[in-house]
């Protein structure tokens, strides 16, 4: 969802900013094609590093707790019998539960119960680095196509208008698959959204009214 409302705004805002400096169709549409390729890369790369930092200190914890086991059983089984106790079982309840545990996933059950570490939650760059792309790239279309279907005369209006309807939507879903009210995630998306809008059209006014 962050990576679609990063797609509309900055693929929006470039367009209107050298929309606003009355340049030519082609440089507008180009602009927004290549701010569209740029922004998608961008943001495949950063959630790639941030993801592959996350994905090696998953690893090194996993070593360590490998080590761990194989230096100092006892302490790793007294250590999640504490963490079951503290989730509410009584001491002796929590060590059987503790020594079954190790006995069927020694590893696995320290990762999970410890470490909050499980086969579902496992860092994935590549993975998150594709879904970030492909929605910037999927959501910055609605901008480009607003321009191409806009008379001349309306480009600045109608990109901002497809823009901001689309980043209703998008905060009016948001809303929803968090739990928290959807107008007001829609009103926090659309005011964000066109404050960035409305700068780059300022700036884009005041280069093109200077001639440069």
């Amino acid at each position: 969802m962050l990576g679609a409302d990063d797609g509309i705004v900055s693929v929006a805002s470039l367009m209107i900013g050298v929309a606003a400096s009355n340049a030519s169709r082609s440089a507008v549409l180009v602009a927004g094609v290549a701010g569209l390729v740029a922004g998608a890369g961008s943001m495949a790369a950063g959630e790639y590093v941030s993801v592959s930092s996350q994905r090696d200190a998953e690893l090194a914890d996993i070593a360590r707790e490998r080590r761990e086991q194989i230096v100092a059983p006892d302490h790793e089984l007294e250590e999640l019998t504490q963490i079951y106790v503290q989730r509410g079982l009584d001491p002796h309840l929590a060590h059987q539960v503790a020594v079954q545990m190790h006995e069927a996933d020694p590893l696995g059950s320290h990762l999970r119960d410890e470490l909050g570490i499980t086969e579902e939650s496992r860092a994935r760059p590549l993975q998150a680095a594709s879904v970030s792309a492909l929605s910037f790239a999927t959501a910055g279309l609605v901008p480009i196509v607003a321009m191409t279907v806009s008379p001349h005369s309306l480009r600045v209006p109608v990109i901002a208008a497809a823009a901001l309807i689309a980043l209703a939507l998008l905060g009016a879903i948001g809303g929803r698959l968090g739990g928290a009210p959807r107008g007001r995630a829609a009103v926090r998306v659309v005011i964000g959204g066109g404050l960035a809008m409305a700068v780059t059209a300022l700036i884009g006014s005041i280069i093109g009214a200077a001639g440069l």
